[in-house]
């Protein structure tokens, strides 16, 4: 087994646009889109606001939006190969996504099988779509709202010997990114990092990942 160990998130990452805004848009009731603002400027945590979105989508629209995300999300270029090279060097692969299961697991199959997905979980046996979080805060998070807690997942399955790589693109990669040993960034990452002075490498594809990686092995 390798040293190094792989958290990496799935929307805008994994696929290139981010599959809850692009629900939203398509399905959810007005008043998303301050929601989303208020999620992004920190104004309420992300396991609220995730919630509240859900919220205003009715439960009887599942399968439509599977059907919506399966067309509509975009595979970042590189991932399969970035998939194979992980396994061919043995190095654990654990995707860490702020997404929701109903929609996360059907886009992955193709790519799989993945024993470590850890998402947010969804339900619809009421009116609107309950969101729930079995991967929530440890002790330890400071944020004590993530929803699916990026951070207090790495601290459950890696340990400081080994080498903690996390890719990701958004607000909910920011904590993990605090604890990893290489940041692999883009978009709103990448820019938070810089303000912050954290280093970290950028990317475009699964491809730049791949090379990335290599370096530290």
């Amino acid at each position: 087994m390798s040293n190094v160990v792989v958290f990496c998130d799935f929307d805008g990452t994994i696929t290139k646009k981010d599959n809850i805004i692009s629900i939203m848009n398509q399905f959810a009731l007005p008043g998303w889109e301050e929601l989303k603002d208020d999620i992004l400027s920190q104004k309420i945590s992300i396991q609220q606001g995730v919630r509240q979105l859900f919220s205003l989508v009715p439960s009887n629209l599942k399968e439509e939006i599977i059907s919506f995300v399966l067309q509509d999300a975009e595979i970042r270029e590189g991932f399969s190969d970035f998939v194979q090279f992980t396994r061919e060097q043995n190095i654990p692969l654990y995707i860490v996504s702020g997404g929701i299961d109903f929609f996360v697991h059907p886009v992955l199959d193709p790519y799989g099988p993945f024993d470590h997905i850890y998402c947010n979980e969804a339900t619809f046996d009421e009116e609107r779509i309950t969101i729930h979080y079995p991967h929530a805060c440890d002790e330890s998070c400071t944020n004590q709202g993530c929803g699916c807690c990026k951070p207090s997942i790495m601290r459950k399955l890696s340990d400081e010997q080994q080498t903690r790589i996390v890719i990701g693109d958004s607000v909910t990669d920011f904590e993990a990114a605090k604890l990893a040993d290489v940041v692999i960034a883009r978009d709103f990452l990448a820019e938070t990092c810089e303000k912050l002075d954290i280093p970290y490498k950028r990317f475009e594809t699964f491809t730049d990942c791949i090379n990335i990686v290599k370096t530290q092995l």
